[in-house]
């Protein structure tokens, strides 16, 4: 019989476009230390790490996370490294959290970790051209890397496919309405990229396109920074929440799906997002959640692109498909609504700390949970080549 596995601590550094300041095993340090002393636990007091680094190509080294394991006092532990793309973050969650409730450890930390900018272009000195350029060897390096294969114009087809096939659906003036929502929520979130940088639906139309139908202000940005987790199996996590007096944030459901990285016949049909859709009501069924909209008080949704959350939240059962500009024209995220959506301001405006993008927003969801006292959230993560993949967490507080 599996075990029960909770979130006991939690931690994320500030997330910035570059860290002069740290290096990489320094920003590791940071979260993993934070989240240990949220649980009230020493190093010696946890069983095992799991590493959540999307690219290697940004440390400049094949296996950054192996100096991880003593600098963050878990040397002589069991270690492992996750790597799926941009849903890295949720992925390491999802295997400790298998780990835990098979048994075979008592607490594990989940560590993310991204420095993007040590990557440098010397004819445009900048870093921006090298970062593109590395992320662009997340596709298939034998013939999308070659033709210049980049994240937003990968996402821009399965957008493009869903729009041929629902007109009405993903308007200009919807997605830059969630653009300028999600930026006035992050004013709270003082560990944001982007804390103070509030934009209007009218700013957001017209900031710049980037690759169509994308607007600048619609597209998350890379970012440094670290984010740790503290899980722990249930008779643990409750000795762990009497000596802190924070109550256990309860991983109830787990899903997750890769679809094809190709469209065409017997591939990935490309206007659907169909790892999410099987990702997220896999996790419902083992939360025996039946009506998402009913049951989930916050989403943490995987924001790379603004229309890509929308086909997303219509995927994973909030709005039905061809009406995902319901989240703003039926007011479901709107103040007051249904439930909160990316109240840390996403990876739109948080930022995108690849590796630790998801794990950030699990910090962010139990957060709102405790401090709000409610119920049910979801975390959700996704990546690689047209949203190849897909994976979500269902989180219940005590």
């Amino acid at each position: 019989m599996s075990k029960r596995v909770g979130i006991v601590g939690a931690a994320v550094t500030p997330f910035k476009a570059r860290w002069y300041e740290k290096t990489y095993y320094e920003l590791a340090q940071m979260a993993a230390a934070e989240a240990m002393a949220d649980a009230a636990l020493e190093p010696g007091d946890v069983d095992a790490a799991f590493f959540a680094i999307y690219n290697d190509i940004f440390q400049r080294t094949c296996i950054p996370e192996h100096p991880l394991q003593g600098i963050i006092g878990l040397q002589n532990k069991f270690g492992l490294r996750v790597s799926n793309g941009g849903a890295t973050g949720a992925y390491a969650m999802s295997a400790a959290h298998a780990y835990l409730a098979a048994g075979r450890f008592k607490t594990a930390l989940v560590l993310g970790v991204e420095k993007a900018t040590d990557c440098f272009d010397f004819m445009s000195m900048s870093a921006t051209p090298e970062v593109i350029k590395t992320i662009g060897w997340s596709g298939d390096s034998f013939y999308e890397q070659k033709l210049g294969w980049t994240a937003a114009d990968s996402y821009a087809e399965v957008v493009l496919a869903y729009m041929d096939e629902h007109p009405n659906d993903l308007k200009p003036e919807i997605t830059a309405r969630i653009s300028a929502l999600l930026s006035e929520q992050v004013r709270t979130n003082n560990y944001a990229q982007r804390q103070f940088d509030q934009v209007t639906p009218e700013e957001v139309l017209n900031s710049r396109t980037v690759v169509y139908p994308f607007k600048e202000l619609e597209i998350c940005v890379y970012t440094e920074g670290a984010a740790a987790l503290v899980l722990a199996e249930e008779e643990t996590a409750r000795a762990i929440s009497r000596r802190t007096g924070q109550p256990v944030v309860w991983i109830t459901g787990v899903g997750e799906a890769n679809e094809h990285s190709f469209a065409g016949k017997n591939h990935k049909i490309i206007g659907r997002i169909i790892s999410h859709h099987l990702a997220a009501h896999r996790a419902y069924e083992m939360a025996g959640i039946s009506n998402p909209l009913k049951a989930i008080d916050v989403v943490e949704v995987h924001d790379a692109f603004v229309h890509q959350l929308e086909i997303t939240m219509a995927e994973m059962g909030f709005v039905p498909h061809g009406r995902a500009d319901s989240l703003i024209e039926d007011g479901l995220i709107l103040p007051g609504g249904e439930f909160l959506l990316n109240p840390c301001g996403g990876l739109i405006y948080s930022g995108h700390a690849v590796g630790a993008s998801n794990i950030m927003s699990a910090w962010s969801a139990r957060n709102e949970l405790i401090r709000r006292k409610l119920k049910t959230g979801l975390v959700h993560g996704t990546g690689s080549t047209v949203a190849q993949y897909g994976a979500v967490l269902i989180l219940e507080c005590d």
